[in-house]
C-alpha cells in the first residue's frame, strides 16, 4: 500500500504514539504535519528527520489543543502547504489522577479539551477538505478506557468514552463521501513516558522492575505483555487502506485481551 502525496495532520506527535503514527504515514509517502509541545531544536531534529529518512514533506505546528482557532489554522495551513488534507489522526492527550471529590477543576477542564473537544475542532476542520476530494481518513486514540473505566480517572475515562462516541456520530455523517471515521483503543503502551515511571513505582512498592511491570502495569493486560507504538501504527496504516474502506464507526481494541475480560 501507498499513501504517496497523500497529505497528514497527527496531533500530539512529537513523542510516543503519536510519533509512531507519523513515521508510519511518512514510511508510506505520506506528507506530515506534526504537532505538539517540546524542545524546539529537538522537534526540529524530528521533522528534519521525517524528511531526510522518508523523502517526503513534514512540516510542524505548535498549536495549541486548548485553542479552536489554532487547531482549525493548523488543519488549513496543511492543506495550503500539501494541497489537501486527507488523513487526520487526533491523537494528543494527556493524564491526571485523584478522586472525584479532590479532583481539580482546572485539570478536568484541560483533559476535556485536549483529549475530547481538540479531536472535534480536527475533525471539523478537516472534513470539508476530505468532501472536495471525495476520500479521507480520521483515526483517533482513544483507550481502554474508552470500553472500560479505571478509578480516579474521571476526565480522562469521559473523554475517551466521549471520543468513541464522537467517532460513530462522524462516521455516520460522512459515510457517502468516500471518508472512514475510527478509533484505536490501546490498553498499556511501551512508551518512554511509561518506562521513566518504574523506578518510582519501584521505591514507593518495595517492588522489582518486573513485579512493577507485571503486576501493577501490565494487571489489566491478560498477554502480560505491553503494546507498542509500532503495533498500533501499523493498525493505523491499515485504516487508511483501501482493504478497510468499509470499517467506518469502529473501536479498535488493541489491549492484549484487557476490554475482553
Amino acid at each position: 500500500m501507498s499513501l504517496q502525496s497523500k497529505a497528514a495532520v497527527v496531533t500530539g506527535s512529537t513523542s510516543g504514539i503519536g510519533l509512531a503514527y507519523a513515521r508510519a504515514l511518512a514510511a508510506e509517502g505520506a506528507n506530515v504535519m506534526i504537532n505538539g509541545f517540546g524542545d524546539a531544536a529537538e522537534i526540529e531534529t524530528i521533522r528534519a528527520g521525517l524528511e531526510s529518512e522518508f523523502k517526503i514533506k513534514a512540516l510542524y505546528s505548535p498549536a495549541d489543543m486548548t485553542k479552536p482557532a489554532e487547531i482549525a489554522a493548523m488543519v488549513d495551513q496543511t492543506a495550503q502547504a500539501f494541497g489537501s488534507v486527507d488523513i487526520l489522526i487526533a491523537n494528543a492527550g494527556v493524564q491526571f489522577v485523584s478522586p472525584i471529590e479532590t479532583f481539580p477543576v482546572e485539570k478536568w477542564d484541560q483533559i476535556i479539551a485536549i483529549n475530547l473537544s481538540s479531536a472535534f475542532h480536527a475533525m471539523r476542520a478537516a472534513v470539508p477538505h476530505m468532501k472536495a476530494k471525495g476520500w479521507g481518513r480520521i483515526i483517533s486514540t482513544a483507550s481502554a478506557h474508552s470500553l472500560v473505566a479505571s478509578p480516579f480517572k474521571s476526565a480522562y475515562v469521559a473523554a475517551k468514552h466521549g471520543i468513541a462516541g464522537l467517532t460513530k456520530t462522524v462516521a455516520l455523517e460522512v459515510a457517502t463521501h468516500g471518508i472512514t471515521v475510527n478509533c484505536i483503543s490501546p490498553g498499556y503502551v511501551w512508551t518512554p513516558l511509561v518506562e521513566k515511571q518504574i523506578p518510582d513505582t519501584m521505591k514507593a512498592r518495595d517492588m522489582t522492575r518486573e513485579q512493577v511491570i507485571n503486576e501493577v502495569l501490565l494487571e489489566a493486560q491478560p498477554t502480560k505483555a505491553f503494546v507498542t507504538v509500532e503495533q498500533v501504527a501499523a493498525l493505523a496504516i491499515y485504516l487508511c487502506s483501501d482493504a478497510a474502506s468499509q470499517i467506518t464507526g469502529a473501536n479498535l481494541s488493541i489491549d492484549g485481551g484487557w476490554t475482553a475480560a
